[in-house]
């Protein structure tokens, strides 16, 4: 391996207060180890800051890794080394998604393994590239639960959110209605000049039976939170028998709470969880292939488009992050290497 060293944002401790886990961001040289025979190497174009990977730094992710480590879960960049059971990726652009426990992809140089790694197709920009495994798949894969119901209208809290944006797309192909719920006024707004007809507001006094008015007049069986908090009870309540909510996100810290133990016992109402990555480990490599394919069109065709609201350098990380953790609905951040 000629590659030996690499600059990196390196998270020297987990700290639940998000300001003092940035203030104790790092950049620094870190040693790349010997390329395992299934692992590639991989020169940086550019890396999202996800949710995920703001839990990560706080400590409060499903995953957590020896510290002091590399954070970042995605990425998208060129493969320019790597394993003897990976040669068939040398020179190729990738995008990746990898929660192993070692070192993300908030580095010049990362290290991959080659099934995470999905190659491009001509025609796909870096930058949505670099933000193509997390949500899109993230998207598609919730949305199967509604295909498989027999495309029936659903919920989805944080509305505003880029999941919710790609189901919304995938919605609209199937002629599914959605109800849309957001924080904010302008929220309201955007996606109804958006052609959205059903979008609530969560601070607004009579919510509860507005949200009930409306699973009255589309009977959804989904509602899909990436938020968990009193409203994920409030949702789940007004679905109607045998109604699902699907929590893939825990945006706000709390725990879900206010269900109605009734529905839940006579109207066989319940909560499940969505994990890309048992979604992604139960699809064989063909039928893999296919989704990413499917969703790589997308991009290119433009109807799936990642909102991007800045760029920065390594070194600029935590300028970068503040701006997302300011406005998660203005967009993602990325970090750009030399690509």
């Amino acid at each position: 391996m000629t590659i030996k060293r690499t600059k990196a944002v390196v998270l020297p401790l987990y700290n639940d207060n998000l300001i003092r886990a940035l203030l104790g961001l790092k950049i620094e040289e870190r040693e790349i180890p010997e390329l395992k025979p299934d692992e590639v190497l991989i020169k940086l174009g550019a890396s999202p800051c996800n949710p995920s990977d703001i839990a990560f730094l706080r400590g409060g992710y499903n995953i957590v890794k020896p510290v002091p480590v590399v954070p970042g879960f995605e990425a998208m960049g060129e493969v320019v080394e790597t394993g003897t059971e990976a040669q068939h990726l040398l020179n190729k652009k990738v995008s990746c998604f990898s929660q192993e426990d070692s070192d993300g992809t908030w580095a010049e140089y990362f290290r991959a393994k080659a099934k995470d790694c999905i190659v491009l197709k001509d025609g796909i920009n870096n930058d949505q590239a670099a933000c193509l495994s997390i949500n899109p798949l993230t998207a598609v894969g919730m949305f199967e639960l509604v295909e498989k119901a027999g495309n029936v209208p659903f919920v989805l809290n944080a509305a505003g959110g880029q999941v919710p944006v790609f189901m919304r797309v995938l919605a609209a192909e199937k002629g599914i209605e959605v109800i849309n719920i957001v924080r904010k006024e302008e929220q309201v707004e955007q996606l109804r000049n958006a052609g959205q007809k059903m979008v609530l507001n969560s601070t607004a006094e009579d919510f509860s039976d507005q949200l009930a008015q409306a699973c009255n007049t589309l009977n959804p069986l989904f509602a899909f939170d990436a938020v968990a908090s009193e409203i994920s009870g409030q949702m789940l309540n007004s679905l109607p028998e045998e109604g699902t909510l699907v929590i893939y996100g825990g945006l706000s810290g709390q725990s879900v709470s206010g269900i109605d133990t009734m529905g839940v016992i006579f109207k066989r109402k319940k909560v499940i969880g969505f994990n890309l990555n048992e979604w992604i480990a139960e699809m064989d490599e063909n039928t893999f292939k296919e989704q990413t394919n499917h969703v790589q069109d997308l991009f290119i065709e433009e109807k799936f488009k990642t909102q991007i609201q800045g760029s920065y350098k390594l070194e600029d990380v935590v300028t970068g992050i503040r701006a997302y953790i300011k406005s998660m609905s203005a967009g993602k951040i990325l970090l750009k290497g030399d690509l």
